[in-house]
């Protein structure tokens, strides 16, 4: 009989692929990925499916709306106040440690993607789970199993551990401004977001320096002009939340973190008194824990021994907790009172001179220079004190002059610092959210944020099956092309984000600013006034929102005729228009696109600035419309036959019948007839950007194609779908595949009728 060892021995001499298991065992290391670098991973579009998720039938609104609010939160409050031995609580409060735990889960947001946040709780899983930043929050997670088992599915993770965090500022004296529930749990790790190119293993003090290395997310150093860091990246280095408290490279220079922390707090979409809020509010509670060096300490969860059960960070000093508990390495409070809400932060911030010092672990941290500054009681040991404590982090509030000034301001006037506080946490927690239709729970407050993207209330009686009948012929009678009107829908639509639920038709702010004067929209402008000058005709009010997606629907319809196929295109009314007040320009920059296959739309100067291949931020942007793999397909190949490109040129439009819902676009990309050949003078840092398509026996260029075209006919995966369009039979099912893609995106922000 072969045994294991043998066999593998075998296969090892044999096999030229990576990724084998023999019985669920993994016998080699390399991916597929690892093989084929270049290669798209469309399977990312798959991620977190309803096969991994077991309550994909499960009413959460339902399950959640029907939990006593009060009652739950009394016995967080309850729980926060004890101490178990296996993780005792600092200062017999649980309440700091839990606040961690919740800023943490939120303050990976970031507003260049709307990635990250609390929405899905993915700070159970890798990477996040395992990042240095997140040092034992696995240990606050596990404290509140109780309460999670208690509830079970009727509390999600990711709102368990947000009201963890506000019950926990409330039993110290803060008061929150509210909280939404409704975040649905993630079922698996995010294998997809890019976190940076860093590549850490986190369990030597090797994986320390790499964590604090900069140079592969920076340009340039603080002060220079040139200092940027990388795109969509927020967090200052990897594996952190926001910014190293050592300062950058750890040099402990406070004014070379304040540019840091504008940056980064920037980047997770919050203003310099919001920032300054959250540090000096989230200072004034707890300790930071740095007693054991990093290379004495453990792997993380996801590396760590199979008997840990999933715990990590296993400290080997005394019972690796309590007095010798090791989180960021540095160690201390700020303040006297760490379980009190106070604004005693900032008076020691500014009534004392600090001086760098060590912690017992060796990290840098600050001190004060009066030897009879007051100090702080140890979290364990009664009757022992310590000296306060500051990170390079807290002085540079001090030292930048706007940082200073709003300091100030919260010194002189503690009851504004409080309610400024309240707000930027409010909008810490929710900010990935969405709209606020979205948010659960009798404490949601009454207020209307600019960053929830505020709609007004519809007025008037909702649209009747006449009034869009005769919508619909006013629509066909402007004079307006197929092209245009499903141009100028999908535009005002594709804006919308999955991740944090931003963007979208509802609200019609394709005809505000900033984005009427995007570029990639410059050809919606007259279609947009055309179609105003309709809604404001009607005898039955009628939102401009609805008359752009209704447009859409009527040039699809009219498409799908042309192609022999007669269907309804579905279409939801009750959308409302936004106003320009309501809408904040410098909050919707950031959903302008750098790249958009879908309207063959790439940056002027980006073929020349990037190496990301445009193919992977089309891939990315489907991601964020929360498109399928075959949905992708379908949308794409109907919008190029509809001739929806920005600029109205004939890339990638492999039809002379533009306008006609038909198969064509596949039929090219899977044809042999073609040779795809580059364009002399077109490269790009990933490679030639523009193709003509030429007849393989007459050498005749029929068509020319983007990246973007090609990628349909070159990748195998989304090349699969594409034969099954251009098949004989494909012509009704593409037609029926693309009416079903083009609500869903025209729909994807109606949380108002959609709850979800």
């Amino acid at each position: 009989m072969t045994t294991y060892s043998e066999y593998s021995e075998v296969l090892e001499g044999k096999c030229p692929f990576g990724g084998n298991t023999i019985g669920g065992a993994e016998t080699s290391k390399p991916t597929l990925s690892d093989w084929y670098p270049d290669r798209l991973r469309v399977e990312q579009l798959h991620a977190d499916g309803p096969a991994a998720n077991p309550l994909r039938d499960f009413d959460y609104e339902a399950a959640f709306t029907a939990i006593d609010l009060e009652a739950l939160k009394s016995e967080i409050k309850a729980f926060l106040t004890t101490s178990v031995s296996w993780w005792p609580s600092d200062y017999g409060n649980y309440g700091p440690q839990m606040i961690r735990m919740a800023w943490h889960s939120a303050g990976t947001y970031r507003i260049a993607d709307g990635r990250g946040g609390a929405g899905q709780a993915l700070q159970r899983f890798a990477p996040i789970s395992s990042w240095w930043d997140n040092g034992n929050t696995d240990k606050s997670r596990r404290l509140l199993w109780p309460i999670k088992k208690k509830y079970g599915n009727a509390l999600s993770w990711a709102d368990l551990m947000i009201l963890a965090g506000n019950c926990s500022l409330e039993i110290m004296g803060f008061p929150t401004y509210g909280f939404g529930g409704g975040r649905r749990d993630a079922w698996e790790a995010d294998d997809a977001t890019y976190w940076g190119a860093e590549w850490i293993d986190n369990t030597s003090p090797e994986s320390y320096d790499a964590m604090v290395d900069r140079s592969k997310r920076w340009t340039g150093q603080p002060g220079d002009a040139d200092y940027e860091l990388e795109q969509p990246l927020a967090a200052s280095h990897q594996a952190l939340i926001y910014v190293n408290p050592e300062g950058p490279n750890q040099e402990g220079d406070p004014a070379a973190s304040a540019v840091d922390i504008r940056i980064t707090f920037g980047r997770m979409a919050m203003n310099d008194e919001e920032t300054v809020a959250l540090i000096a509010g989230g200072h004034a509670f707890g300790k930071s824990h740095g007693k054991v060096p990093s290379e004495e300490i453990g792997a993380p969860p996801d590396i760590a021994p199979i008997e840990a059960m999933g715990l990590g960070w296993h400290n080997p000093r005394g019972a690796g907790n309590g007095e010798n508990t090791m989180t960021n390495g540095i160690e201390g409070s700020w303040t006297q009172n760490p379980t009190q809400w106070d604004n005693t932060y900032l008076e020691n911030l500014f009534g004392f001179e600090w001086e760098k010092t060590q912690s017992p672990a060796g990290a840098l941290q600050w001190t004060p220079v009066d030897p009879d500054a007051p100090k702080t009681p140890d979290a364990h040991i009664e009757g022992r004190s310590e000296p306060l404590m500051m990170m390079t982090s807290d002085i540079a509030l001090k030292v930048d002059p706007v940082y200073r000034e709003i300091c100030q301001r919260f010194l002189s006037d503690f009851d504004y610092f409080t309610e400024q506080f309240s707000k930027a946490w409010f909008k810490l927690t929710h900010r990935d959210m969405g709209p606020k239709a979205r948010y659960l729970g009798p404490e949601v407050p009454a207020d209307d944020f600019s960053w929830q993207d505020p709609l007004p209330a519809a007025d008037g009686p909702a649209l009747g099956d006449s009034d869009i009948a005769a919508l619909k012929q006013a629509i066909e009678a402007s004079g307006l092309s197929v092209s245009d009107l499903a141009y100028t829908a999908f535009s005002s639509a594709v804006t919308f984000r999955i991740s944090d639920k931003r963007g979208g038709a509802n609200g019609a702010r394709l005809a505000l600013a900033p984005q009427k004067d995007w570029a990639v929209n410059a050809r919606t402008v007259d279609v947009v006034a055309a179609l105003r000058g309709i809604a404001e005709s009607s005898p039955t009010p009628v939102s401009l929102a609805d008359v752009i997606v209704l447009g859409g629907c009527v040039a699809v319809e009219k498409a799908a005729a042309a192609a022999g196929v007669t269907v309804t295109v579905p279409f939801t009314p009750g959308r409302v228009d936004a106003t320009q007040d309501q809408t904040d320009p410098q909050q919707f920059a950031w959903l302008a696109p750098v790249v958009d296959g879908f309207r063959n739309y790439v940056l002027p100067d980006y073929h020349s600035v990037s190496s990301v291949a445009p193919e992977r931020m089309f891939l990315d942007r489907a991601a964020l419309l929360d498109l399928s793999a075959p949905q992708w397909v379908a949308l794409t190949g109907g919008l190029r036959v509809l001739g929806c490109n920005h600029d109205g040129s004939s890339t990638g439009v492999f039809t002379d019948r533009v306008g006609t819902l038909s198969t064509d676009f596949f039929d090219a990309v899977t044809s042999m007839d073609y040779v795809w050949n580059p364009v002399a003078g077109s490269d790009g840092a990933s490679g030639p950007t523009a193709f003509t398509v030429d007849d393989r026996d007459t050498g005749e260029t029929r068509f020319q194609a983007s990246r973007n075209d090609l990628l349909f006919g070159s990748n195998s995966q989304l090349r699969a779908v594409a034969e099954v369009y251009a098949g004989s039979d494909g012509q009704e099912r593409f037609v029926h595949d693309f009416v079903a893609v083009w609500d869903k995106v025209m729909m994807s922000d109606r949380y108002d009728v959609v709850k979800g």
